[in-house]
């Protein structure tokens, strides 16, 4: 039972999705740091400074627009930056590796399997066995006959 679990939390993608988590919380520390720190005085000074700057009062009700707009920057500069850092990366690569992307071979055609197994039983019937038979390289050789 313990193996079981051992090889689900070591799986690839579990470890991707832990990494993504921790990073994720990391990065939304930052910006939530950068929005307390530098957006929301800066919304209060244009919004009147002072200590009520980007707050506005009605009926002794205190909207803080302030604090909605500068939230509103953070959610706006965090998903810029997810998509410029992971999304058009990753989209980008997936292009490349559609685009560079060739045809496998070839699979043989239905007359071509038909004609080789035809080969191998005439083969077996004459007495010479699968290995003596002819030569599978020859299918679709251009080859007709009756079955």
């Amino acid at each position: 039972m313990l193996k079981g679990f051992k090889d689900f939390l070591f799986r690839g993608n579990v470890v991707d999705l832990a990494v993504a988590v921790v990073i994720g919380s990391a990065f939304t520390a930052l910006v939530n740091t950068f929005a307390s720190s530098f957006l929301t005085p800066l919304i209060g000074v244009l919004g009147g400074g002072g200590q009520l700057g980007g707050v506005f009062e009605v009926n002794q009700q205190q909207f803080t627009w302030g604090a909605f707009v500068s939230q509103l920057i953070t959610f706006v500069l965090t998903a810029a930056v997810l998509y410029f850092v992971v999304v058009l990366p990753l989209h980008r690569l997936l292009q490349r590796r559609v685009k560079g992307e060739e045809a496998g071979p070839a699979a043989p055609t239905e007359t071509e399997l038909l004609i080789e197994i035809r080969d191998l039983l005439r083969a077996q019937q004459a007495g010479l066995g699968p290995a003596q038979g002819p030569d599978p390289s020859e299918r679709g050789s251009g080859r007709t006959g009756s079955f």
